[in-house]
């Protein structure tokens, strides 16, 4: 059913529920909403809507719902999907004013929070309060937490404490058809019917708009250590993240990082603190957390015995506030700093740890063979290899038509080792066409199916995650 394009009823509607100042058509906020940080894309909405309450919400998405009008909820425009590109037009539904921490129960570790809170903001707010928060992706200093229950998020700590699934108790969240809900309870085990909550969590905005989420909490942790580790052989980091796991230790983080990506980097942020010498092929970054250093310290001389069997260079213990916040800043900022080099793509892909060397092989592979280059870099803790293909020289005619064949490559074989081909950034738009890689056409249809039964019309973030939906 095509969607009806919005009429000046429409706006004056709008008006009766938002502020004027909140029911917005002006070129810069129509351009700020028409992309986020995937590729080059841009999508125009037709208006920006920027809501304060549930119930606003609620009146929103029931008028939108019965006039055929298509609604994309927008968070920070951090996604590396096109989750929030509106893609058919009509709402772009901006969260950014809901934007408060409602309630920590320190007692029970729980915190109820609006989608439009910065990530970081709010675990510096619980970290006050000696509780802590574990996920925290790249983008965490300007993500809101309502995009990264969306897209089910991760970040460099998921190794040890998981991703924001593992947190989330329960959601507030309206229907497309405008009627609120709650998806679950505030309890920690819940066997009571079909799990809505996890449904929800990574669904992309495509089942409903979330308003409210309580999330679980643990114990703040007191200290931690970072080593940098480099190594002359990227395949030989990549074999040494699944042997420090099979010597018994958990880091808190396990990052790699090929040299590409570390140097374009420092370049990025103006930084000159590290050493790279020309034989550097990769680094590993290594953090290990805790309430007691000499544990931490006794950890990092282990982890640190068991990588010297590999072909390294000196390694960097950097237990200075300063020297830890260098290195986790050329880490977050690489994806920036790859896309300020080249136009790209970055593909998500995630294995089992154990298979990151063959994984890290066939990429190679395949650049020599469809004549691209890549710069990898990821969690590899749990396995999540982020891809980030730069065009370089590449004519537009091989970057059109030729890349794609050596990314379904690419995909095939990360399903062949047991992975997927989105481990945090979702499917959103860019990666819809392949997900008959990923899943049997029964599976596919069942999420054709769900996405019927909470959006008949489909108006909800309309043209993402399933082809023909």
């Amino acid at each position: 059913m095509p969607f009806n394009k919005i009429t000046s009823a429409d706006v004056t509607f709008f008006k009766t529920i938002l502020e004027e100042k909140y029911v917005l058509a002006d070129e810069e906020n129509l351009d700020r909403c028409a992309s986020d940080q995937t590729e080059d894309l841009h999508y125009l909405p037709e208006i920006v809507l920027q809501p304060n309450t549930t119930e606003e919400i609620s009146s929103i998405m029931k008028y939108c719902n019965e006039h055929n009008i298509p609604v994309t909820p927008r968070g920070a425009g951090t996604g590396l999907s096109g989750g929030a590109l509106p893609v058919h037009g009509g709402v772009s539904l901006d969260m950014k004013r809901l934007n408060r921490i409602l309630h920590v129960d320190k007692r029970n570790f729980q915190v109820t929070t609006e989608p439009g809170v910065i990530t970081q903001e709010l675990q510096e707010h619980l970290k006050a309060e000696g509780l802590f928060y574990p996920p925290d992706p790249a983008s965490k200093g300007s993500c809101f937490i309502g995009g990264n229950v969306s897209e089910n998020s991760g970040g460099p700590r998921a190794v040890k404490y998981g991703v924001v699934k593992d947190y989330v108790l329960n959601i507030e969240m309206v229907l497309p058809n405008g009627e609120i809900m709650w998806t679950g309870a505030n309890v920690l085990k819940n066997a009571t019917g079909y799990n809505i909550t996890q449904l929800v969590v990574g669904s992309e905005g495509t089942l409903g708009v979330i308003t409210k989420i309580v999330l679980r909490l643990i114990p703040a942790v007191k200290h931690d250590l970072l080593l940098l580790v480099p190594f002359r052989s990227a395949t030989e980091a990549c074999e040494a993240v699944n042997a420090i796991f099979l010597g018994g230790y958990t880091p808190s983080a396990l990052e790699f990082m090929e040299r590409d990506a570390l140097e374009w980097s420092m370049r990025y942020v103006n930084s000159t603190g590290i050493d790279l010498p020309d034989d550097i092929a990769a680094h590993l970054l290594i953090e290990v957390d805790g309430n007691h250093m000499e544990e931490l310290y006794r950890d990092a001389e282990a982890i640190s015995a068991i990588v010297q069997p590999y072909d390294i260079g000196e390694i960097l213990f950097a237990d200075s506030h300063e020297q830890k916040q260098m290195l986790w800043t050329l880490r977050r900022k690489v994806g920036e700093a790859v896309k300020s080099n080249s136009i790209y793509k970055e593909e998500d892909t995630v294995v089992p740890r154990a298979e990151l060397p063959e994984l890290l092989r066939i990429i190679k592979d395949l650049g020599r063979e469809y004549g691209f280059q890549s710069v990898c870099y990821g969690h590899a803790g749990d396995g999540n290899l982020h891809v980030n293909i730069v065009k370089g020289n590449m004519s537009d005619e091989a970057w059109n038509t030729k890349l794609t064949l050596g990314i379904r490559r690419l995909f095939k074989e990360v399903v062949r080792m047991g992975g997927t081909i989105s481990g945090e950034h979702g499917i959103g738009l860019v990666q819809k066409e392949y997900m008959d890689i990923a899943f049997p056409e029964v599976q596919l249809q069942l999420m054709r199916q769900i996405k019927q039964v909470f959006d008949p019309k489909g108006i909800l973030n309309p043209g993402k995650i399933l082809m023909n939906a």
